[in-house]
């Protein structure tokens, strides 16, 4: 009787163990975000945003944002390290060679469709806003199950799917509407000024970007907050695509696209009513753990994400 009782508790204990998810369970507690943002600084490398000690270019998100959250010194691009791979790595939770050019959709759903079909949201609760009118393919996939449907609103550009690259004042503008008119819950913002100015070779002008987008950066936080709907119940998810190559690895800034560590290491800045503050995680995280952390806070299911929970950023 004894060893029966003995393996019954064993055979309970491990039902119990592997019949959930930890990582839910770590984080589907009584969370007080309500809506959640990402913010993708188009490729800027590491050495010239959180690697600098000094936060030169950056000083608002390097110097005061970063006191009201959790930095990831770790964070990864481990796919392909272009812009529409990248972003499509953020947005489904699965790293896949997909065109550059915005001529292709992702072959799984996103973020954005699992969010709208599970709580039966309208449209305008998820918006895709970018600088870069090939982004526009983000708002869909070529899953036949999901093909055209639970699409997000989405501006990409004046007309979208490639046809058009906006200035990030444009950008600012239409996110400045969408703030000040409503309150969404789930967003994804491009930034595109740091990418193009490293591709023109621009040295002086990538610089003048990266201090451009720290402004927006911190821009927004304060939109959000301005927002009585948005205040303390958003968490704000800033992160970048993709790095470039380091100083002496092929042309140096001038591009990227390799799994050379420029090209790979990026950062994610997280702030939240959630979240700790003013830590810094070496915990290794990468771009796909978004969406999987999203979801888990959001409480709708991603079964298609590789990602895994950042639990290690909450309170």
């Amino acid at each position: 009787m004894r060893h029966f009782l003995l393996f019954s508790g064993i055979f309970t204990f491990l039902f119990i163990q592997f019949s959930f998810r930890p990582d839910d369970l770590e984080v589907n507690k009584a969370l007080k975000t309500k809506h959640i943002v990402i913010l993708v600084i188009d490729g800027p490398r590491y050495t010239e945003t959180f690697g600098d000690p000094n936060c030169t270019y950056i000083p608002l998100m390097g110097k005061e944002m970063v006191k009201e959250g959790v930095l990831y010194t770790q964070f990864m691009n481990n796919g392909v390290t272009h812009t529409t791979p990248g972003h499509t790595a953020i947005t489904t939770g699965i790293y896949q060679s997909i065109p550059n050019n915005g001529s292709v959709l992702p072959k799984m759903p996103s973020i954005f469709q699992y969010y709208l079909k599970e709580k039966a949201a309208d449209k305008k609760d998820a918006w895709l806003i970018s600088s870069k009118g090939k982004l526009q393919v983000l708002a869909n996939t070529k899953h036949k199950k999901w093909w055209n449907m639970y699409m997000p609103s989405a501006y990409c550009g004046p007309h979208g799917n490639g046809a058009d690259y906006v200035g990030d004042a444009e950008t600012w503008k239409k996110i400045q509407s969408v703030f000040t008119s409503g309150a969404p819950k789930l967003t994804l913002i491009n930034l595109l000024a740091v990418d193009v100015n490293g591709h023109a070779n621009d040295w002086e002008g990538y610089k003048a970007a990266l201090r451009d987008c720290d402004e927006y950066a911190f821009k927004l936080w304060k939109l959000i907050q301005d927002n009585p709907e948005m205040k303390d119940k958003t968490a704000l998810f800033i992160t970048n695509d993709h790095g470039r190559h380091l100083d002496g690895r092929k042309d140096g800034f001038v591009s990227h696209g390799d799994k050379c560590e420029g090209c790979k290491h990026i950062s994610l800045l997280a702030l939240g009513p959630d979240f700790k503050k003013n830590v810094r995680i070496s915990t290794p995280g990468e771009l796909i753990d978004i969406s999987k952390t999203i979801s888990c806070m959001m409480k709708f299911e991603m079964p298609t994400s590789k990602g895994r929970v950042l639990k290690e950023m909450f309170e």
